[in-house]
């Protein structure tokens, strides 16, 4: 594929992919998990944003030194070996990013019907959350130049909104003193710090991740080398500073109690009261289209998940995968797939956390588990970077590489403390879904 993208489109990437959804999506989850601990809530944001800060970190250190196809599944490749590869590429195309596409395409027809005042939970949103991963397929499928453009606008637009809450709630929270009082206030419910900071952690995982796919674009940048690293580190710390100040600022807006109650509604009462009915309706749309601008850049790194296979002769039909339209210059039949396998998932999304449960034990949250697998999947890279990078000095060598895996370690805790026996239910998913993996192993044939 041509160079056709920048460092404003890289950035945008890691901005706009993180933010725009999850910040909004995931404060009433965070909540509920500490029972109203608004300052345990806080350090749970935190901790993940430092993680995302510190692993950003090493992987813009690799793209100093690799640069091929598609970032992570490079970078794997590079450290640990090309069957590893492999199968990070089949993990990352078939059930992590489908995932967060699907989840994302329910969560923006989840905000377009708070703002019309429809029902969440019914057939319409599931109909709108199917169009809307239609539509975006379609444009990163037959207009990817277009799709970069919209992920650039978006993510501009996505920033009004956050700014303005983190700037105008804390200034409104401090002078009515509803600030002061949700911080002092603590839930009179027994709970476990450990217990709900391990919760609220997996659930913030889920706001803070997506950065790794701007890493996907890789090979369509124009001084990758360069670029992307750049847009790791500044993208990490904008995503970081952005979520902690717009979280502050909305307990100036409304009460804990209001927002455990209902997350996306309090987002929209927030803005309200803040900045009056109809300025508030206004900037609650620009949070829809922040989600789809998120959802964008989603699928312009899911559309990519089959052609960072096949162009390595790896996975089922390379052949075909790897072939690149000649007038969109797009790996059309990868995207297809994309679509095929984030619609299956969406329908998972929702027989398993909104209409269901329909799958009994195996109903599991696919918007957070997966994060936390690819979290593990990073260990042996860690591992292997640490061991072949000689010329690298110390700091960048083992200091970061070992803080990185430190924080690896402690999400896949979070995720066994928060969930319980869950895990192991969704790990045998996960096992599946790397077994078929495993048939496809041209090298295995």
């Amino acid at each position: 594929m041509e160079k056709r993208y920048g460092l404003p489109t890289a950035i945008c990437m890691v901005v706009g992919i993180v933010i725009g959804s999850g910040v909004f999506f995931k404060a009433e989850k965070v909540l509920q998990a500490t029972k109203g601990n608004m300052p345990l809530g806080i350090l749970a944001w935190g901790i993940v944003g430092a993680i995302m800060i510190i692993c950003s970190y090493v992987f813009a250190t690799m793209a100093t030194r690799y640069e091929k196809v598609s970032g992570l599944v490079d970078y794997a490749e590079a450290t640990v070996g090309r069957r590893y590869a492999y199968y990070v590429g089949w993990f990352m195309a078939v059930l992590y990013t489908p995932c967060l596409v699907s989840a994302l395409a329910w969560i923006s027809a989840r905000y377009f019907c708070v703002l019309l005042g429809w029902d969440i939970t019914g057939g319409a949103c599931m109909t709108i959350a199917g169009a809307m991963l239609c539509l975006d397929h379609v444009l990163n499928a037959l207009a990817p130049r277009q799709a970069g453009r919209f992920q650039v606008s978006t993510t501009v637009i996505k920033m009004i909104p956050l700014a303005l809450m983190a700037a105008c709630g804390a200034a409104v929270g401090m002078m009515n003193g509803r600030m002061a009082e949700n911080f002092a206030t603590m839930s009179t419910g027994a709970i476990s710090t450990g217990e709900g900071l391990m919760a609220s952690t997996v659930a913030v995982a889920f706001a803070y991740e997506g950065w790794i796919l701007a890493t996907s674009i890789n090979a369509e940048l124009r001084d990758a080398k360069r670029t992307l690293p750049r847009a790791l580190v500044v993208g990490s710390f904008i995503v970081v500073l952005t979520y902690i100040l717009y979280y502050i600022g909305l307990t100036g807006a409304v009460t804990t109690e209001e927002l455990m109650a209902s997350g996306e509604a309090a987002a929209k009462m927030a803005f309200q009261r803040v900045f009056g009915e109809t300025a508030g309706t206004v900037v609650f749309v620009l949070i829809v289209i922040s989600c789809l601008g998120t959802l964008n850049g989603l699928t312009l790194s899911c559309c990519r998940g089959m052609y960072a296979l096949a162009v390595r002769n790896e996975g089922p039909m390379p052949e075909l995968f790897r072939q690149v339209d000649p007038v969109t210059n797009m790996a059309g039949n990868s995207a297809l797939v994309s679509l095929g396998l984030s619609a299956l998932w969406l329908v998972y999304f929702y027989g398993a956390n909104v209409g269901g449960p329909w799958f009994g034990a195996f109903s599991f949250d696919s918007s957070e588990l997966p994060i936390i697998t690819l979290y593990g999947m990073y260990v042996p890279m860690f591992i292997q970077f640490m061991r072949k990078s000689t010329d690298l000095n110390p700091f960048r060598r083992f200091v970061m590489p070992a803080l990185a895996l430190c924080a690896c370690a402690f999400m896949v805790y979070a995720a066994f403390a928060g969930y319980g026996v869950t895990v192991l239910y969704y790990l045998v998913v996960y096992a599946a879904v790397m077994g078929i993996g495993w048939l496809f192993d041209r090298r295995k044939k």
